[in-house]
Order: structure tokens, then C-alpha cells, then sequence
């Protein structure tokens, strides 16, 4: 059933375009005899939909389907020389729906469970496929890759997965935007995993956790201790830093890539601008969306399985 509404909401997206991109061009004024034809690129439909902004977009029945819903905007605070602007943006919009949404479907889940476990009957509908996912993360993601007293790490994990999960599939509806399409989005996930992993491995290895930082090959004379300390602990600390970037920018780069490939491929219409041009793009466009929802789950999964990783990998002594 999946599958059929993605590539309805995929083809509906695809015609919306399409429309409003023959609306729009049937009303441009024809240009001159002897004057240059306008630029094929004069319209970008692309930046827009993977930037962030100051509105939102909500459904409009008339061309181009869309209107502008513009947030409201606060006055910047100065701390000091910094100058803090918490106006609400699209990105953050899309951030409390997904968090909100994540919420809510853990809490019903959980009451759905709680119900059914005080009735002695198994839990049963969407609730139950909660409890699976669930289940599967804690019981084949985290605790396998955490190790020993891991229980405390599965609610965060658990908090990753889905309120990334939640953000991609928000990306996927029409008129939706993806926040962790974002840089500081992702950014900011990173550092709270990467904070995590280090408090980790602060109170799992005690003193011993600065060994993670500063090389020192306590089985080797001092003459091979010293260079190889020179060395190798600039690898520990750009190891160490490589950690976060690396999953803000995987996380950041699928998601606007993907979004890129779909509307590039929507953008032949646009160049073409002829009737039998459509179908082709138009198919491709959901085969594209199918493998986008595919990619949505997996930079969630894949997230979550590497900070799993990486918290185990510091609690560990050797």
C-alpha cells in the first residue's frame, strides 16, 4: 500500500510542477521579432526547495498550488558582539513537527502496549510495527555495539532514529520541506552525539580516557614512545573530530542530493516545455521518490547504528 501512495504523491507532485509551469509560461508575453528568447534558467524551482526560508508552503488550488506563509519574525538578541536572530524558520517548523510527531507516536505506542500487557493480550495494528522497530534497534543495534549496561543509551538512540526518520519522510510530501536537508540541522545531531560519546567514554574509562586523546604505547621503550606519540596523537584528535563531521555531512549530503536528482529530472519538462517530454521525467521522478523513502529509513538506521558504534567503541579500554 506504501508503495501506490508514494508514487501517487510522487506523480501528483511531478504534475503540479508540470501545470504550473505551463500556466506560468502561458502567461509570459511573447517576445519580440528579432529579440532573444528568455533564458530557460530564469526560474529556479530548485534552490527553493532545498534552502531554507522564512515561510512555509501551504496548499493553493490556483496556480502554482502553492501560497507563502510567512513566519512571523522576532528582533534580533545582542549578547555582547553576537547578534542571535531566534526567528522560526521553515527548517525549524519541520523540526517541531517531526519531534512532535515522534512523540506522539512512541507515547500511543507505549499506551497501546501498556493496554494490551494489562489485558494479557498481544498488541496488535501500528502499534505493534512500533514495537518492532523498536525492539529491533534496541535489541540488534544498540545493545550488540554499546555492549555491557547499554540500557541507558537505547532511549537517545532510540530519539535519533526517529525524530531523523520523521524529518526525511517530511521532506517526501508535497509542499513539506527537509530539515535535515540542513548542514547546522545535521551539525547540531552530531555534536549531540558526539558529546554523548565522549561523556561515554569520560565516565566508562576515568582517567584512563585521556589514552583516547594522547597516544602512549605503555608496552614500548621510551626511544619508540616519543615519536610514535608525536605521531599518532594528531591522528587520535583528528579521528576524534572526524567522528561528528562525518555524520553531519553523510546525513546532510543524501538527503539534498536526492531531492537535487529529483527535481534536476522534473527540470527536463521546463527545458523541453513540450507535451510528450512529461511522461518520461514524470516516471522517473517516482522511481526517484520510491528510492528516496528507501534512503529515509537508512540515514535513520545508519545514523543510529554509528553512534552505537562509536559509543562502544570508546566505553572499551583497548
Amino acid at each position: 500500500m506504501t508503495k501506490y501512495v508514494v508514487s501517487f504523491v510522487a506523480l501528483a507532485f511531478a504534475l503540479a510542477i508540470f501545470v504550473a509551469a505551463k500556466l506560468q509560461g502561458s502567461h509570459a508575453p511573447a517576445p519580440a521579432t528579432g529579440e532573444p528568447a528568455p533564458a530557460a534558467a530564469a526560474y529556479d524551482f530548485i534552490t527553493p526547495h532545498i534552502t531554507d526560508g522564512a515561510y512555509i508552503e501551504v496548499p493553493f488550488p490556483k496556480a502554482p498550488g502553492y501560497v507563502k506563509l510567512y513566519l512571523p519574525h522576532f528582533e534580533p538578541l545582542h549578547i555582547g558582539p553576537l547578534v542571535v536572530d531566534l526567528s522560526p524558520t521553515r527548517h525549524v517548523v519541520f523540526m517541531l513537527l517531526a519531534a512532535t510527531l515522534a512523540a506522539l507516536v512512541l507515547i500511543l505506542a507505549a499506551r497501546s502496549h501498556a493496554r494490551a500487557a494489562a489485558q494479557g493480550v498481544p498488541v496488535k495494528g501500528f502499534a505493534s510495527a512500533i514495537e518492532s522497530v523498536v525492539l529491533y534497534i534496541r535489541n540488534e543495534v544498540v545493545l550488540p555495539n554499546v555492549g555491557h549496561h547499554g540500557e541507558g543509551f537505547v532511549p537517545l538512540c532510540l530519539a535519533f532514529f526517529f525524530f531523523i526518520l520523521f524529518a526525511n519522510l517530511l521532506g517526501l510530501v508535497p509542499w513539506g520541506s527537509t530539515a535535515t536537508g540542513n548542514i547546522s540541522v545535521t551539525a547540531t545531531l552530531a555534536l549531540l552525539a558526539f558529546a554523548t560519546i565522549e561523556i561515554a567514554g569520560m565516565r566508562a574509562q576515568g582517567l584512563a580516557y585521556i589514552k583516547t586523546i594522547i597516544f602512549w604505547p605503555s608496552d614500548m621503550p621510551l626511544l619508540m614512545k616519543l615519536p610514535l606519540t608525536l605521531i599518532l596523537t594528531p591522528v587520535e584528535i583528528i579521528g576524534k573530530i572526524t567522528k561528528p563531521v562525518a555524520l553531519a555531512i553523510r546525513l546532510f549530503a543524501n538527503m539534498t542530493a536526492g531531492h537535487v536528482v529529483l527535481l534536476a529530472i522534473l527540470g527536463l519538462i521546463f527545458a523541453f516545455q513540450q507535451w510528450y517530454v512529461a511522461p518520461l521525467p514524470v516516471a522517473m521522478s517516482v522511481a526517484i521518490m520510491m528510492l528516496e523513502l528507501l534512503v529515509a529509513f537508512l540515514q535513520a538506521f545508519i545514523f543510529t547504528l554509528l553512534v552505537s558504534v562509536f559509543i562502544g567503541q570508546i566505553r572499551e579500554h583497548h
